[in-house]
């Protein structure tokens, strides 16, 4: 998918891209597979603030995607790659033989027309989903699952590929794109390929108004601020805070480690992302 960009006749649009639509090829989403998006506001049940900078916003409508796969032993036909509003990658609609129609996550290569399986029989295919304990070594993958049977977690976001480099005792060992290796039940599922719109990374919004429409509002900086609203703030003309980047709340922005210590999945972890092994407790 290539990335569209413009004759700076105006500020805004000097480094504004966009991205082609050219592999979107259905333009009105499936009526029984959507519902409209709720707008918080940033705001929790009790009406307070408990997410700034949020607001606005296009309207959308949430696709239903299938990350569970269950219709095992029944083929699909892609017959339309849609947008959808609320995720990265783009979305593909299945009509299987008995009629139901379901959105998966659409990978790279998948054309309209193709026909997909799901299921231990299923082969190992761009498009398919089976278990981890048949999907060959060296196999791309996404849209894996954690626990057997409550679907796909991991790897969903446009241009995400995951590995699966072994396996062992009943467990295969995946490397994730942020360089983790983690070891999961080899009866999880995963889809095979990589998945789609992969130049996501390189569109740049280019003005203000493109990231209100996706609902952000802006954000004034700490130490712009009086002391009496942000540590940051105050100090004589223009300073940088003097001290630590912290939340209005004083909370560390910058090298706090927010993940906890011990937690359940740490045994899981073979590789941490940073390339340590992982330290088991």
């Amino acid at each position: 998918m290539p990335v569209k960009s413009f004759r700076p006749l105006t500020p805004s649009t000097r480094y504004m891209t966009v991205a082609s639509f050219d592999e979107i090829t259905k333009s009105k989403p499936e009526k029984s597979l959507v519902v409209t998006r709720k707008k918080t506001g940033g705001r929790n049940c009790y009406g307070r603030v408990t997410s700034r900078g949020r607001g606005g916003g296009h309207k959308q409508k949430i696709r239903t995607v299938d990350f569970k796969r269950k219709k095992h032993g029944i083929n699909a036909k892609v017959i339309g790659v849609e947008y959808d509003p609320t995720r990265s990658a783009r979305v593909a609609l299945l009509e299987y033989t008995d009629g139901e129609r379901r959105y998966i996550i659409a990978p790279v290569g998948l054309d309209v027309g193709r026909i997909l399986a799901s299921g231990h029989s299923a082969p190992p295919e761009i498009g398919n989903s089976l278990p981890l304990k048949i999907v060959p070594i060296g196999q791309p993958i996404h849209n894996i699952e954690l626990t057997p049977g409550k679907g796909g977690q991991l790897v969903r976001s446009a241009g995400a590929s995951a590995v699966l480099m072994s396996r062992d005792e009943g467990y295969a060992q995946v490397r994730l794109p942020s360089g983790e290796i983690r070891r999961i039940h080899e009866n999880c599922f995963a889809t095979i390929g990589q998945v789609g719109n992969v130049e996501h990374e390189n569109i740049d919004l280019g003005k203000a108004g493109r990231n209100r429409h996706r609902g952000f509002r802006p954000l004034s900086r700490g130490v712009a601020k009086n002391p009496v609203d942000h540590p940051m703030g105050g100090g004589a003309g223009k300073t940088s805070g003097g001290g630590h980047p912290v939340t209005p709340w004083g909370v560390i922005t910058k090298g706090f480690k927010t993940r906890k210590r011990f937690k359940y999945s740490n045994r899981s972890i073979v590789v941490r992302r940073n390339g340590r092994p992982m330290k088991q407790k």
